[in-house]
C-alpha cells in the first residue's frame, strides 16, 4: 500500500509575545496556579492579523517551496478553525486566492473546535489515498486567531496565534500516517464554546475531564483496530493537544495509570522521554487551538531524537466533542527538513510586549474580527512592533474591511 501522509509542514507564530507571568501578576490572577499551565510566553496576533493572515503566513513558504508541476496538483485546499470570518464564506477562498493556486481546486472549511485540523488533514489524506493521480497533492492549515473576549480570565494567559500549514501527499517526507490506525470518541458536551465574536466561555474544569476521558476511550478504540498496540512500547513518542503543557502532562499521568497501572516514578520518567519533547514550543507560543497538536509535533520533530524512522502515536480533542488517536511514522530526514525552516528563530526573534502595548493591540484587534462592515487597518497604533517585526517581510497583512469584504496586502 502506498504511504499518504504530510510532506511538508511549517508554522507560523505571530511577530509580538508576552511574558505570562507578567500578564497573571497584572491581571490579578492567582499565581499558585500559574505553575499548572507549564507556560514562559504566549504569542499575540496584531490588530491586523487574522486567520487568514495566520494561514496564508504558515502556508507560503512550503507552498512556494514546491516544483511547480508540484503546485499545479494541488486540487485540495482546506482550513481547519474555530475562527471562522463569516457563516457561509470559508477561510480557505481567501488562502486559496492569497497563495496564487490553481482554480481547478476544491476548497472548504472544518470546524470543529480544536478537533478541526485534525479533521481537514484525516479528510485531505482520505482525498490523496483515494486519487487516481500519485502526484495530487492537498494543503491543509490549521489556523485561528484568539478572540480579545477572555480578559482577565484564567483562559487569556492561555491564548496564542499562530497557524501551521501541511502539504498532505504520496510523498509523506515528514510523517507517513498508518493506514486505518485511528481510534474514535465523541460526545455532546458545553465545555468551552463561542456563541458570538465578542464572547468566549466554558468550564475549565469540564474541559480537562472530558480532554482526559476522550483520550483514555479515543486510545482504547485505536488499541481494539490495532492488533497488539501498547501506550507504551509501539510509540517512541506520544503527541498530545496542546492547550497548556500543564494539560497534557495531567492526561499523561491519568492515562497511563489507568492503561498501564504505572507507579508515579515511571510515569515521570515515560513523560520527560516521550512527551515532554513535543510541549517546547506550546510552552512558548500557548494554544493555537485547531494547530496546538501540530505545532507539538513540529516541537517534537524539532527536539527529539530521529537518527531512524519512529512511530509516534497522536491526540486530537476538540471541545464540544470529538476525538481521535491516530499514529504515523515520521520519516528519515523530517527533522532536517523542518529545521530549514528555524522556527526556534521565529519563536526567539518575537517583539516582547509590553502590558500597555498588549492593551492596545488587544483594544484594537476588536475590529479584525466576524462581523466588521467596514474597516481601515491603521498601523500607527502598534508601529513599533510592525515596523520592526512585519514591514518589508512579505506577511500577510489585513489591509481593510469593505462591505464585509476582506482586503489583504503583502507588509
Amino acid at each position: 500500500m502506498t504511504s499518504v501522509g504530510i510532506e511538508a509542514i511549517n508554522a507560523y507564530v505571530g511577530p509580538a509575545s508576552l511574558d505570562v507571568r507578567q500578564l497573571f501578576e497584572a491581571r490579578g490572577l492567582d499565581l499558585r496556579r500559574f505553575g499548572n499551565l507549564l507556560m514562559t510566553r504566549k504569542s499575540v496576533n496584531l490588530p491586523c492579523e487574522d486567520a487568514v493572515t495566520n494561514a496564508v503566513n504558515a502556508a507560503k513558504p512550503i507552498v512556494d517551496a514546491l516544483p511547480a508541476a508540484a503546485r499545479e496538483r494541488v486540487e485540495l485546499v482546506v482550513v481547519g478553525t474555530e475562527s471562522g470570518l463569516d457563516f457561509g464564506k470559508p477561510i480557505s477562498t481567501y488562502v486559496h486566492a492569497a497563495l496564487g493556486l490553481g482554480r481547478r481546486c476544491r476548497s472548504f472549511e472544518t470546524k470543529h473546535a480544536c478537533y478541526g485540523g485534525t479533521a481537514a488533514l484525516q479528510m485531505a489524506a482520505g482525498f490523496v489515498a483515494s486519487h487516481p493521480d500519485p502526484d495530487v497533492r492537498a494543503l491543509v492549515v490549521a489556523a485561528d486567531a484568539a478572540s480579545v473576549a477572555a480578559r482577565s480570565t484564567y483562559w487569556e494567559p492561555s491564548q496564542g496565534a499562530g497557524a501551521v500549514a501541511m502539504v498532505v501527499s504520496r510523498h509523506p517526507d515528514i510523517l507517513a500516517l498508518d493506514a486505518g490506525a485511528n481510534g474514535y470518541y465523541s460526545h455532546e458536551v458545553m465545555d468551552t464554546l463561542r456563541p458570538r465574536p465578542d464572547l468566549e466561555a466554558g468550564d475549565s474544569d469540564l474541559s480537562l475531564l472530558s480532554y482526559m476521558h476522550c483520550l483514555e476511550q479515543s486510545y482504547q478504540h485505536y488499541a481494539e483496530r490495532v492488533t497488539g498496540a501498547d501506550i507504551v512500547d509501539t510509540f517512541d513518542y506520544l503527541v498530545l493537544h496542546t492547550p497548556f503543557a500543564g494539560m497534557v502532562r495531567s492526561a499523561h499521568r491519568t492515562l497511563l495509570r489507568k492503561v498501564k497501572a504505572m507507579p508515579p516514578a515511571g510515569i515521570e520518567a515515560d513523560f520527560q522521554a516521550r512527551v515532554a519533547p513535543s510541549l517546547r514550543y506550546c510552552a512558548e507560543v500557548g494554544n493555537v487551538y485547531s494547530a496546538a497538536l501540530y505545532l507539538a509535533l513540529c516541537a517534537l520533530i524539532d527536539t527529539g531524537d530521529f537518527d531512524r524512522p519512529r512511530r509516534i502515536g497522536l491526540y486530537s480533542y476538540g471541545s464540544g466533542c470529538a476525538s481521535e488517536f491516530y499514529s504515523g511514522v515520521v520519516a528519515d530526514g523530517a527533522a532536517r527538513r523542518l529545521a530549514a525552516l528555524d522556527l526556534p528563530g521565529a519563536i526567539a526573534a518575537r517583539y516582547p510586549l509590553s502590558m500597555p502595548e498588549y492593551e492596545a493591540v488587544s483594544d484594537a484587534s476588536l475590529h479584525r474580527m466576524s462581523g466588521v462592515r467596514d474597516h481601515v487597518f491603521d498601523v500607527d497604533g502598534y508601529a513599533a512592533v510592525y515596523e520592526s517585526r512585519m514591514r518589508g517581510r512579505g506577511l500577510l497583512v489585513l489591509d481593510e474591511i469593505r462591505d464585509f469584504h476582506r482586503r489583504y496586502r503583502w507588509s
